[in-house]
């Protein structure tokens, strides 16, 4: 199976926009996200965790995979969620393919719990079913051992993995385990919320992918903090954190779900008609619009 090739970068993670109905609105999607590969994103995931995949039906599904698909236009690989139910993961992991993606990101099961030979079980048909190539998401209902790790790696159309755990001696143990089975192209990245604020471990690591949900909102604040890190300039990096990271992990924290509602109303500060969240998510505050507009403002003026 051919690798994807991703460009210097961070992996980027959209949101999929709602017009005033509440409808998909592919047109604004589409925009969104031509907008992050012109701001220099390493790989589009569409319809996943920032995506709202947990709200998408599958005909809306292949909607944003579509216009994700326009968009993107063969410039950057383009990944597409797929998990829960296992015939809804096989079903819009058939979508993606068919609307052009290059590779599935295999999101957690829903409700139930499985055994190391299930989730194993869990990827692996996925995968067939969709003829995609898959990248684990380890967090939630599927984390994996390191002896499950090292047996999906040796299928090849496991082509990465994504940590959304935080255990960096974990992860090590990951990547150690592809190596020895030969398979050091495999794409590993921290997926940590805000992963900013932890990305100093998992590049010593030697993890130095990150997605930023920040970029989705603010690319230039992302790309300064990228630029800072990979230089090793540690004033603006830790300036940064201090200043905008660490204050937006805390009204990140305030409330569940705004992990996402946060980015949805960072994008609608900046103008752009995203619109809101779908429950059981919902939209930011008065008081915490306020308190995400004043950290944007003051990320700007920091980066400029």
């Amino acid at each position: 199976m051919t690798a994807l090739t991703f460009r210097p970068g961070v992996m980027f993670f959209p949101v999929t926009a709602f017009d005033a109905s509440g409808a998909v609105d592919a047109e604004v999607t589409a925009r969104h996200i031509r907008a992050g590969i012109d701001a220099g994103a390493a790989a589009v995931f569409a319809a996943c965790g920032t995506g709202e995949f947990h709200a998408l039906g599958t005909d809306e599904y292949a909607t944003v995979l579509t216009a994700a698909s326009s968009a993107v236009a063969g410039e950057v690989p383009l990944i597409g969620g797929a998990g829960g139910p296992l015939g809804h993961a096989i079903a819009v992991g058939r979508a993606a393919r068919g609307a052009g993606a290059d590779a599935l990101l295999v999101l957690p099961p829903y409700l139930v719990g499985g055994t190391q030979a299930g989730l194993i079980a869990y990827v692996e048909q996925i995968a067939e079913a969709s003829g995609l190539p898959v990248v684990i998401y380890h967090r939630g209902a599927a984390q994996f051992t390191v002896d499950s790790i090292r047996h999906l790696v040796r299928d090849p159309r496991v082509i990465g993995i994504k940590d959304g755990v935080g255990d960096v001696a974990l992860m090590q143990q990951f990547v150690l385990a592809a190596a020895e089975e030969g398979r050091d192209e495999l794409l590993f990245f921290n997926g940590l919320l805000t992963a900013e604020a932890s990305q100093a471990a998992y590049t010593a690591i030697g993890v130095p992918r990150y997605s930023s949900a920040v970029f989705a909102m603010a690319p230039a604040i992302s790309a300064a903090f990228l630029r800072a890190h990979e230089a090793r300039d540690t004033a603006t990096e830790n300036r940064l954190l201090t200043e905008f990271f660490f204050p937006l992990v805390q009204l990140r924290d305030t409330t569940p779900g705004y992990a996402v509602s946060l980015i949805k109303a960072g994008l609608r500060i900046a103008g752009e008609p995203v619109g809101s969240v779908r429950a059981p998510l919902v939209d930011p505050s008065p008081e915490h619009l306020e308190r995400l507009a004043a950290l944007l403002a003051h990320g700007d003026r920091l980066v400029s």
